[in-house]
């Protein structure tokens, strides 16, 4: 029987000259654990899960109609969970992106998409089940935001390989 469903997601899609220097750096803290591979470096905005892909259109038509402005998001804080979650998060989320998860929560809800209950958090994966303890300080990594993407999700050998379905602008407000 053909799988007809997708593991979906909304997301900042990292942009590749940026994941190579976060890896990079990362790469050089000599850390043991599950690192991200760079084509995989994202932020997930909304978490959709299994959906039919029949539900594609439908995804696809009310993230068109989600509004956001174009964001400078500045990583500049490294965080090591008990659960061995190590990534990247700014210290102060751009109020634009917030109203952007915001927005794109509030189409995925009217559109009868189910959301994950816990809040937000806004948060680059770098490594799963990191067993060591990372330096106190990082070094700032600006993200100058202009897009939001649908990705899937599928499993592979190797992991986990996110393939972007579709993009959307955000606008430029100067």
């Amino acid at each position: 029987m053909k799988n007809d469903t997708l593991r979906l997601f909304f997301a900042l899609p990292c942009p590749p000259q940026l994941a190579e220097q976060i890896v990079s750096w990362h790469d050089s803290l000599q850390l043991k654990g599950r690192p991200v591979i760079p084509a995989n470096l994202h932020m997930t905005l909304a978490f959709l899960g299994q959906q039919p892909s029949s539900r594609l259109a439908d995804l696809r038509t009310l993230a068109a109609t989600v509004q956001g402005a174009a964001f400078e998001l500045r990583l500049d804080r490294l965080v090591r969970r008990r659960n061995g979650l190590l990534y990247l998060a700014p210290s102060q989320p751009p109020a634009a992106l917030l109203e952007l998860v915001e927005r794109l929560g509030e189409a995925l809800l009217a559109g009868g998409f189910r959301l994950e209950e816990r809040s937000f958090l806004a948060h680059l994966t770098l490594m799963r089940s990191c067993s060591g303890q990372p330096p106190p300080d990082c070094p700032t990594f600006d993200w100058p935001v202009s897009h939001f993407a649908l990705l899937a999700s599928e499993t592979g050998p190797q992991g986990s390989v996110y393939h972007q379905l579709q993009q959307w602008p955000l606008l430029r407000i100067d």
